[in-house]
């Protein structure tokens, strides 16, 4: 399966799971809960689109949201 056809594969759980709104929540979540700045930065993987990290994003990935 290609990655172009991958997002229309997952299930409407997982669509919504994968969004930016929803990697934004959990990354306020997250800050609230550890005290840390996190970063929500865009994968280029279909199926992780967006991750959220409180450390330096790698090299290959662009940072989207920074949550102070």
């Amino acid at each position: 399966m290609t990655d172009r056809h991958l997002s229309f594969a997952l299930s409407p759980r997982l669509r919504h799971l994968s969004t930016f709104e929803n990697a934004y929540r959990v990354g306020v979540q997250r800050r609230r809960t550890s005290g840390r700045n996190q970063f929500v930065v865009c994968t280029g993987d279909p199926a992780q689109p967006f991750r959220i990290t409180s450390r330096q994003p790698q090299p290959d990935e662009r940072i989207l949201a920074l949550i102070a």
